[in-house]
């Protein structure tokens, strides 16, 4: 796949007067507040003219009539990362970074993104979708304990449960179902949990992450301070080589592009098991992409430069004037 990150800017004029967009409705507002301030720090230090906008749903109006070139996406989650807004950006000709309107709305489903995978011979979890407590017997039947459930359309691990005992999965279901009507249940991985970080159709170096709690949760990604980061991740050459290239195909086959995560895990045997992409992942002081983008060799002001590069060769580069 060609990558719209081939086009390379030099002067930042060209890129015009850029929105990020932040904040949002989701349950990830907060994260995405955070998130596109360090966006904005980073491209306005390299000389974009670059505007925050706080993106709640009154606030669509002032995007479109504002002037903007094009906009930078630093919105997680329900409006932002599951294709409304990109919707919105197509109609009004913006164009924008990342992923477009159906990488972003499969990568969003974490349901229909395990199936696309499984048409495409890439290895996800069992999992076993929980309509309610009818399903409970065959999900443990079927997956075994421990197992984890997940709301399908929720992203930062919010809602998610290791369920180790069969009287923990009906609390779990309804945790999970406060976030999402729609619910499933993934065995659980016995191994170590790696990240594969994408820029431009490349695969940054991966991150092998190590946290003291059960899982890699909301509070172990945001809040703690004993979440281990290991770059390199101690994975040979050759098996970095693999784990990457399969992530790759991964994100490409749920037609993302641009810039995003893949999350998998690798069992004891060495192999490797895709759990969700994430098309418009943090970029706060404790995330993954940047942390990954400077073992590279890129700092946050050139990896911020770099996602927007992806905006060119994506709809109208017209202005919409108020």
């Amino acid at each position: 796949m060609t990558d719209r990150a081939a086009v390379r800017i030099t002067d930042p004029a060209a890129f015009g007067r850029v929105a990020v967009l932040m904040g949002g409705w989701s349950a990830e507002r907060e994260v995405s507040l955070k998130s596109g301030a360090a966006v904005l720090t980073g491209l306005k230090a390299r000389g974009v003219d670059a505007h925050g906008i706080d993106l709640t749903r009154n606030e669509v109006a002032r995007l479109i009539s504002g002037g903007f070139d094009r906009a930078f996406i630093a919105l997680h989650g329900r409006g932002g990362e599951d294709g409304v807004i990109q919707g919105v950006l197509e109609v009004f000709g913006i164009p924008y970074t990342g992923s477009g309107v159906l990488g972003c709305a499969l990568a969003m489903d974490k349901l229909r993104t395990k199936r696309l995978w499984e048409g495409a011979g890439l290895p996800t979890p069992p999992y076993v979708v929980l309509q309610g407590p009818r399903d409970f017997a065959r999900a443990i039947d079927t997956l075994g304990l421990p197992m984890i459930v997940k709301p399908v359309n929720e992203g930062s691990s919010l809602g998610m449960t290791k369920v180790k005992r069969a009287e923990d999965l009906s609390p779990a279901w309804e945790t999970a179902r406060a976030f999402d009507p729609e619910i499933f249940a993934e065995r659980w991985i016995h191994g170590a949990e790696y990240t594969a970080s994408v820029l431009g159709g490349r695969v940054l170096p991966l991150i092998r992450l190590e946290t003291p709690r059960e899982f890699y949760d909301y509070t172990a990604k945001y809040l703690a301070d004993d979440t281990r980061y290991h770059c390199p991740a101690g994975l040979s050459p050759e098996d970095e080589a693999a784990v990457a290239h399969l992530a790759l195909t991964a994100f490409e086959a749920l037609g993302c592009t641009g810039w995003g995560r893949v999350d998998l895990l690798r069992d004891g045997e060495g192999r490797p098991w895709f759990i969700e992409a994430n098309t418009v992942p943090g970029m706060t002081d404790h995330s993954l992409v940047p942390m990954a983008a400077r073992a590279a060799g890129v700092e946050f002001d050139e990896l911020v430069w770099r996602i927007l590069e992806g905006s060119f060769g994506r709809g109208s580069a017209a202005r919409i004037d108020s």
